[in-house]
């Protein structure tokens, strides 16, 4: 009896591992999303599409990944999973290893145009601290950042 119930869970994990990967964005659909905010920024002005991120938006959420931006003073401007952080200055955030992740994200903004950063976060749909990659853009001095969970 055992073995029937280790083999159904075994087999339940094999066949809903690819259903979990489609469920999960990529760093390509990161890019790609981070574009799309910038575009809209662009056409429809700041204001409205921070309000429409804040709002979830659903243009801009993809199962887990979402659109958050922040000023060059580490002022969160948008945050599309968790809009309370919203006004908020993060400069001063540790993700659980002691990483001072909003301080470096605020760095190489100022230093780049584009860039990826690792870092952990929790993720809205698994509810878990994971492992995240953000890439984000500098748009007019603020840094619009959508990020993969790994």
């Amino acid at each position: 009896m055992k073995r029937i119930a280790v083999a159904m869970i075994g087999m339940f994990a094999i066949l809903s591992a690819p259903a979990l990967a489609a469920d999960t964005g990529t760093a390509d659909q990161a890019v790609a999303l981070t574009k799309k905010a910038i575009a809209a920024i662009k056409a429809e002005g700041k204001e409205k599409v921070y309000a429409a991120i804040n709002a979830k938006d659903p243009r801009f959420i993809d199962r887990d990944l979402y659109v958050f931006a922040y000023d060059l003073d580490a002022n969160c401007l948008a945050h599309g999973s968790n809009p309370k952080m919203v006004g908020r200055n993060t400069l001063d955030t540790q993700d659980t290893d002691g990483k001072y992740y909003i301080k470096e994200r605020m760095e190489l903004g100022k230093a780049k145009p584009s860039f990826w950063q690792d870092y952990k976060f929790p993720n809205p749909v698994t509810k878990m601290i994971e492992p995240k990659s953000a890439y984000c853009e500098n748009n007019d001095n603020n840094l619009v950042c959508v990020g993969v969970y790994k």
